[in-house]
C-alpha cells in the first residue's frame, strides 16, 4: 500500500473511491485489484510482475 494508505488497483491505479476493489495478499503484503483488471491478474500475470516482485509465472504451453 502507498504512504497515504490509499487502496489502489495494482494494475490501473484507480482508487476505491473510483471503482470497487478486491483485496488480496501476496508475500504477506496487502494488494488491491479492481474487477476490470482481475482478468489481467489471471491471464496476463507477467504484465504485473514488476508490481508483484517474486511472482511465479507459469507458462500455459505444454512442454
Amino acid at each position: 500500500m502507498n504512504e497515504q494508505n490509499e487502496k489502489i488497483c495494482l494494475s490501473c491505479d484507480r482508487t476505491d473511491g473510483q471503482v470497487p476493489l478486491l483485496h488480496l495478499t501476496f508475500k504477506d503484503e496487502t494488494k488491491y485489484i479492481c474487477a476490470q483488471c482481475l482478468p489481467v491478474l489471471i491471464h496476463k500475470t507477467h504484465t504485473l510482475a514488476e508490481k508483484l516482485p517474486g511472482i511465479e509465472i507459469i507458462s500455459d504451453k505444454a512442454d
